[in-house]
This record gives structure tokens, sequence and C-alpha cells, in this order.
């Protein structure tokens, strides 16, 4: 008999059912004002993601003219590297994939794809590329297939896929498959939903899902059903780790793209969101009763998206690949490909 997996308590009979939309636009636009304070300056180092969740979450919840766009398009515009052609999380830190592709997201959701130096961009990402096809993250050398899907990611969105190697790079997210059907981080690597998803989304972004045959896809999809747990309906990342909100998005669009999302009990998952938002501050935690973030309160309400928990007047759809609003995808005509 199979032992149970770790899992948390939680009295749903007490919990939040509603999903607390307002407080939740107060939480984000008021989340980091104080520049005084000691979390603030600790945190430079992820700033720009956490522009780009917060704009990604307000978007999705109707409510991104609630922020100042001018201010964080100058915001951007100071972190880009017009030497390298990369952005930095914030003004005088290294360029970075993770920050690069952030920071291309919000000037493709605000409208501004106008500000983005293709050419520089393109050879800023060029130059990562690996000979085994990998990407390194910056200039100190780490691979991790994160940073393959962030590559393809921005080459994407601003249509220059024909700048790197697609089958070098596809050869090498394709070694890091394991037997049990996932994907880790660099071949040999133990798999990981946060991993498979930025496989998946690869894959999805230069249409070579076809790699992947119909038992390896059913093997994986069925990996990944695995990470919902029993008692509180959460999803984790691995097996024996506790649940947490942001596996609802990890493991939710991995699911969207193998086209098996319905193998997922919704119900009990949305319960598990909603019972993660703080309703005195607004924001989700990554469990109930722990201390909300944007990152975990972008991805509780993109589960909730996929999920088509609400209304699309109250949610809007999230593209399962780019984790955008599937208005600007469509706007911008990016093909992707899922089954």
């Amino acid at each position: 008999m199979a032992t149970p997996q770790r899992d948390v308590t939680i009295d749903y009979s007490k919990a939040q059912k509603e999903l607390l939309i307002e407080k939740h636009c107060a939480f984000l636009t008021g989340y980091g004002h104080s520049h005084s304070k000691y979390e603030y300056g600790i945190t430079d180092y992820l700033r720009m993601s956490g522009v780009y969740w917060l704009c990604t979450c307000l978007d999705l919840l109707n409510s991104l003219n609630k922020i100042d766009q001018n201010y964080i398009i100058d915001y951007v515009q100071k972190c880009h590297d017009k030497t390298s052609g990369g952005y930095s999380p914030c003004p005088n830190h290294d360029t970075h994939l993770l920050y690069t592709l952030s920071a291309v997201q919000i000037l493709v959701q605000l409208n501004r794809i106008d500000l983005i130096d293709k050419q520089s961009l393109s050879s800023y990402i060029k130059q990562l590329q690996q000979d085994d096809g990998s990407f390194i993250g910056d200039k100190w050398g780490e691979i991790d297939t994160r940073f393959s899907f962030c590559a393809i990611a921005c080459l994407k969105l601003i249509d220059s896929l024909d700048t790197i190697d697609i089958d070098r790079a596809t050869d090498f997210v394709m070694s890091c498959l394991n037997f049990d059907g996932g994907f880790g981080c660099i071949p040999g690597a133990e798999s990981h939903a946060g991993q498979i998803y930025c496989c998946l989304g690869f894959l999805s972004l230069v249409q070579r899902l076809d790699k992947l045959d119909l038992s390896t896809r059913n093997m994986l999809a069925w990996w990944l059903c695995e990470r919902q747990l029993e008692k509180s309906g959460g999803l984790n990342g691995r097996p024996e780790k506790l649940p947490d909100v942001c596996y609802s998005w990890w493991v939710l669009a991995s699911l969207k793209i193998l086209g098996k999302i319905e193998w997922i009990n919704s119900d009990k998952l949305i319960k598990f969101i909603l019972a993660s938002q703080d309703d005195e501050t607004g924001g989700c935690a990554d469990r109930p009763g722990n201390v909300p973030d944007p990152f975990h309160t972008l991805f509780g309400v993109t589960g909730l998206s996929l999920l088509n928990a609400f209304d699309e007047n109250i949610i809007k759809k999230v593209n399962p690949v780019l984790c955008m609003p599937e208005y600007v995808i469509e706007k911008y005509g990016i093909k992707m490909q899922l089954l």
C-alpha cells in the first residue's frame, strides 16, 4: 500500500469561499511602496519579476488601470543594459534571462513592444546558448531548463525564433526527460512540476510537442495529477512536499498544454486556492494561514482562470504557455501548440 503524502488540514467550513478582488488589488498596488523597509531592500534581486506578477495579476482581474503604467515602463527601461541587450531585476544589477523575460512580458502586455530593441535582445539571447543547445542564465554560467524556456519565450514574443539553433535547443530539453515522464533542470535531475512546465512550454512554443509520444504524455499527465493531495485538495511540486498555491499554475498549465486538465479535481483545488487568501490584507499565501505575497497571488488567480472558476468579466482568460492574458497573445498573433 502506498504511503500517504504529506498534507495540511484545512477547516473548509471556516475558510474563505469568495474571491476578494478589491482586497487583492489594494494589496498588489500597495506592495513595495515603502522603499525604506528591510523587506524592500532585500528583494531588489527579483524586482522585475515582481513588477511582472503585479501587472499580470491586475490585468487578469480587470484592474490594470489601478497602476501608473508610465512609471512601470520607465522602470523597465532603466533596467535595460544597452551594452548587452538584456534586462536586470533592478537598476545597476547584472542582466539575466529570468528578468529579461519578465521585462519583455511587461512591455508587450503594456503595449510598448516598440521600446524593445529586437536585434540587441536577440543577440543577447543567442550568445547565451551553449554548444549542447542549453542556455545559461547569465555570464556566471548556470544551466537550467528554466532558461531554455525564458530564451524561447522572449524570442517568440518578439518574433525572432530564427535567431538561435532550435534543433539543438530542443535536443537539450528532451535530454532532461526522465523515466517517470517528467523533466528536470538538467539531464538526470529530479522531475519537478516547475521544470515540467518550462519544458512543455518550450516544446509548445517551438511546436515540437510531437517529440513526446502518447505513452510519455499519459505518464507525465498522471505524474502531474498525483501532485493533488487528498485532504487539502492543493497541489505540490514533487512527491512528499506540502501543497502550495503556486503549483496551481505550474501543474495546471502543464496539464492544459497536454489536454488533460480535467484529470484534476477542480472543485477541491478551487477551495484550496480561495482558502489561501488573506481576508484582512488581501493577497494569497502559499497555503492557508501563511503570509501573502504577489507571487502566490498571481499564481492563485491564474489557477482559478485555468479552471474557469469565474466568468471572464471577473478573471480574464490566461494563456497556459506564456502566463499572460489570452487577449494579449491573440492581439500579437503569437502561435503555439497545445494538445
